[in-house]
């Protein structure tokens, strides 16, 4: 077992780190913003008067992507059920919201691409130390388990990933408990001796609730208000220290 140390604070009995992908280790921000945009417009042209809301919704604001809204923490399927509800709202029937909503999330998906963004500056030397020394890593996202393994296969991380895992519509997403425990599980260690890694108050809570070793929330280079309820917040995962080996 190792000691991991974020800034002032130490976590002993470690086995494992379960990272988020979106916003943790994936500089996907441009991406999510493009694809948000994109749905909207699909949709408001179908159904005018839906775009403002939308944007608002999936947490686009301009230039900038709210690290609460739902384009950084819900599942696709979550919000492809929350788009139809507006889309629901002008009148329209629910099959018919859900089929409007589906398309456009479709067609946007074909016109922004599914390439894996780039991870962020100096990620992957973190998940080669860890690895190297011993740890168990894994991926837990609300993308797609797809997503997931492609973004492993594009940065070529499968040495060091252990666990490439996402969420399934209609299955179990963040931040319900048993999806952490269900990672740990698969990785062979017990919540208590796993640490999750994530940007998004869905992360923090799930692995809470599932008495995680620690939570340790993460805001690259910039404020981390909304990580609050995290043990730790840092802006950069070299501050990840690994200080006794297993």
């Amino acid at each position: 077992m190792a000691t991991i140390q974020c800034k002032n604070l130490t976590f002993t009995n470690i086995e494992a780190i379960i990272f988020d992908k979106d916003g943790t280790l994936e500089d996907s921000e441009v991406y999510l913003r493009s694809l948000g945009q994109r749905r909207s417009r699909i949709i408001d042209a179908q159904v005018p008067g839906t775009s403002e809301p939308l944007l608002m919704a999936f947490g686009i604001n301009g230039n900038t992507l709210d690290p609460t809204g739902m384009l950084a923490v819900a599942s696709r399927h979550e919000s492809e059920i929350a788009a139809a509800a507006y889309i629901a709202e002008t009148g329209k029937g629910w099959l018919e919201s859900l089929e409007i909503a589906r398309r456009a999330f479709t067609e946007a998906d074909n016109f922004i691409g599914t390439a894996p963004s780039p991870l962020f500056m100096g990620s992957l030397e973190v998940l080669i130390n860890l690895s190297q020394a011993g740890l168990k890593l894994g991926i837990l996202s609300a993308a797609s388990t797809d997503r997931v393994r492609s973004f492993v296969q594009t940065h070529q991380l499968s040495d060091y990933i252990q666990l490439q895992m996402g969420t399934i519509p209609g299955g179990i997403s963040k931040p319900n408990p048993a999806l952490f425990m269900q990672a740990c599980q698969t990785l062979g260690v017990e919540p208590s001796n796993t640490l999750m890694v994530g940007d998004s108050i869905g992360d923090i809570k799930m692995a809470r609730e599932a008495k995680a070793a620690g939570c340790i929330g993460i805001c690259w280079n910039q404020a981390a208000t909304h990580l609050q309820s995290a043990d730790v917040t840092i802006s950069h995962l070299e501050e990840i220290k690994l200080i006794v080996k297993p």
